[in-house]
């Protein structure tokens, strides 16, 4: 048993070394972290529009020129959120032409420049067509073809760059500015060229273009998967997995996790304002509310335990000190303090508390009692208040049920370990 537990725990490392080296989930990951202030930032023009704009549950309720800012918090939300398509190809490309040692800048804007090549650039109003970029194609919609453009461009480019005989040589008095615009002339035009004629020809064999048919194949189902409650409960699983072993396990998932949470908000906001009932549960906010609640393996759940169950000064001393950073939702100080990394007396709750707290928030959306999120919180707002800015006094209510459920979960383990240190005095 004890060899297959080795085994089983050098397989996860692995994977885990694996992920944090590949350049192209790597170059995700940074991209999606770099641009999660943008989401929540956009996130909160939905809010401002309910507690200013808004004529019904705004202050324009009584101070009616508010509603004039409406359009203001509108753009606040499309330039962000309904337009994060575009941002995120460049920084996927810039990030991996880094990794491929070619000039960033410019490599970002040929991945944008490929992306727009291959999706509709005309748009129908009423019966008349336009040219433009319809909303699927810049928000969204468009994240799982505009990564994969990104990763294909890029490695192209920086093939055809690295090619000495097609770049235009400029003289040495020539600015170094000029001298590069030139050198990547023709790898930038065989580039556009080829996307351009492989997006036509796409259309022309299967009659739909290839970020619509890439989000009916891949993306739709993807998200299908992970806004059910068995697949976010098996993701999180996972996740804890890696913490367990001293790996952040929220780090190693995010080339996944990331894009789709992205993708659940801006559909929220959408159906918010078109109306309609928001309907995707797990998004970013969702996440650091219900997920990790006081940290990875609901850690604040144990510093409870630990008050109430724990004999050991050393364990109560610890708790201590991780209580203030786990009411913001910092686990390290006790991850790695108790350690609960490779601790077996504690691997049962840490590996799976989260998941019966996941399992809790889903219910909780199920039966209609907690509202899906169109606000994310960013990191570090203490529990209790995040629940209530992402999710009103609902989230409050599953939040202290979670952590009521998981302080229980834990105890059995404290006790545990009470007697162990008994033994060993």
């Amino acid at each position: 048993m004890a060899g297959f537990s080795d085994k089983f725990q050098d397989g996860l490392m692995v994977v885990a070394e694996k992920v944090d080296d590949n350049k192209y989930l790597s170059s995700i990951k940074n991209a999606f972290t770099v641009f999660m202030p943008f989401v929540i930032v956009g996130s909160f023009g939905t809010l401002l529009n309910a507690l200013i704009a808004s004529d019904s549950t705004g202050l324009a309720k009584w101070i009616p020129w508010l509603a004039n800012l409406k359009p203001a918090f509108t753009a606040l939300n499309f330039c962000t959120m309904s337009f994060m398509a575009i941002p995120i190809i460049f920084l996927i490309a810039m990030n991996l032409a880094k990794h491929n040692k070619v000039p960033e800048y410019i490599t970002g804007v040929v991945a944008v420049a490929s992306y727009i090549s291959v999706v509709p650039q005309s748009v129908t109003l009423g019966e008349q067509s336009t040219a433009g970029l319809a909303g699927t194609t810049l928000g969204a919609q468009g994240l799982f073809i505009g990564m994969i453009m990104a990763v294909l461009v890029t490695e192209l480019f920086s093939a055809l760059i690295k090619i000495d005989k097609i770049k235009i040589k400029m003289p040495p008095a020539v600015p170094a500015g000029i001298a590069t615009s030139f050198n990547v002339l023709i790898p930038i035009f065989i580039t556009l060229t080829l996307t351009s004629v492989a997006g036509i020809m796409f259309k022309m064999v299967s009659g739909a273009h290839i970020n619509e048919w890439i989000y009916q194949i891949v993306q739709a189902p993807l998200e299908a998967i992970f806004q059910s409650p068995a697949g976010i409960i098996a993701i999180v699983v996972i996740s804890q997995l890696f913490w367990f072993l001293g790996i952040h396990g929220g780090l190693v998932i995010s080339p996944i996790r990331n894009p789709l949470m992205a993708a659940a908000i801006a559909a929220n906001v959408a159906a918010v304002g078109a109306g309609q009932v928001a309907t995707q549960p797990v998004t970013y906010g969702f996440w650091l509310n219900f997920v990790v609640t006081g940290g990875a393996g609901i850690t604040l759940s144990l510093i409870f335990a630990i008050f109430l169950f724990s004999k050991r000064e050393d364990h109560r001393m610890i708790a201590k000190l991780s209580f203030l950073p786990g009411l913001c939702g910092i686990s390290e100080p006790i991850v790695f303090g108790l350690p609960l990394v490779l601790n077996p007396t504690f691997a049962i709750p840490f590996i799976f508390n989260s998941g019966i707290s996941t399992a809790i928030a889903m219910f909780a959306t199920s039966i209609g009692f907690l509202p899906c999120n169109t606000v994310d919180v960013p990191f570090g707002v203490p529990v209790i208040l995040s629940a209530i800015i992402g999710h009103g006094w609902q989230g409050v209510v599953v939040q202290i049920v979670i952590l009521a459920v998981c302080t229980f979960t834990w105890a059995p383990f404290v006790l545990i370990s009470n007697k162990q240190a008994a033994t060993e005095a």
